[in-house]
């Protein structure tokens, strides 16, 4: 399987989940999701799942700083419906990560590690998504702005192209690598940029 070759500059998340030490499936729970594993869920690699991914990533640093965040210790809410617009991916990339689930969701052991109910859509929220600490309470507000980092000005003319069923062989190769050249320009180049996550104050 060959990803772009920027998929491995794009650090990795690492946490320990509980239930994955509890169950022996992984040594102390550690945990490491790569950008390829985001994008193995999706299918995809796309400006929204690098968003969510990047959302994820501020979020953690925001709540746990230097400590190791604990996956499935981790309440996930969403502004909008799970099916309005590309909000369910978004969801479901962070839910990867963070563990956190819906109602078919793990219902836990004797009422521990419980991962349903940790990821809610519809939320009433004064930004985009909220992460929240289980064990502490703490919580940030985030946006995702991608167009602060805009396609390249040839992108949208070969989409249409390609979705019209309309281009040549060598416009869809052309629409895929300029497509992968701004999700690397999300991931690599503008990863801390302010204002393409939001925290909310």
């Amino acid at each position: 399987m060959a990803f772009p070759s920027f998929f491995e500059q794009v650090p990795a998340l690492c946490l320990r989940d509980p239930l994955a030490a509890l169950l022996g499936a992984a040594e102390d729970g550690g945990l490491e999701y790569r950008y390829a594993d985001a994008v193995k869920w999706a299918g995809h690699s796309c400006p929204t799942v690098a968003g969510a991914w990047l959302m994820t990533r501020t979020a953690l640093r925001h709540l746990y700083g230097d400590e190791m965040p604990q996956r499935g210790g981790i309440r996930v809410e969403l502004r909008d419906a799970q099916a309005a617009g590309t909000t369910g991916v978004v969801g479901g990339v962070i839910g990867l990560i963070t563990g956190a689930a819906g109602e078919g969701g793990f219902k836990g052991l004797a009422g521990r590690q419980v991962r349903c109910g940790l990821l809610s859509y519809g939320v009433a929220l004064p930004a985009e998504l909220r992460f929240s600490r289980l064990d502490s309470g703490a919580a940030v507000h985030l946006d995702y702005h991608p167009a602060a980092v805009p396609p390249d000005p040839a992108l949208p003319s070969l989409m249409q192209k390609v979705v019209a069923g309309q281009a040549a062989p060598e416009e869809m190769a052309e629409f895929a690598r300029l497509w992968q050249d701004r999700v690397r320009r999300i991931l690599i180049d503008h990863a801390d940029d302010p204002e393409l996550v939001r925290i909310r104050p």
